[in-house]
């Protein structure tokens, strides 16, 4: 079997799968081989249906103006 070593990863990256993977029961390594297992399997088709679903949750409610947000955090 292929191995792969990964650099430079973003420490709350690691924070963030460890937690992942002890949420799930299983060890960093074999919570990595599942994501990268499961990553090519998503379609461009599944992804619209799943941002079609976020859409329709999030219909109706009132969105802040990124671009004034971005603005005000940049003048502080």
């Amino acid at each position: 079997m292929a191995q792969i070593l990964v650099r430079d990863l973003d420490d709350d990256l690691v924070k963030r799968l460890k937690k992942r993977a002890k949420q799930n029961g299983r060890s960093l390594e074999a919570e990595i081989r599942i994501i990268l297992d499961q990553s090519d399997t998503i379609t461009m088709s599944d992804a619209r249906k799943l941002a079609d679903k976020i859409r329709a949750r999030f219909k109706g409610r009132k969105q802040s103006d990124s671009a004034a947000l971005i603005r005000e955090d940049r003048d502080r």
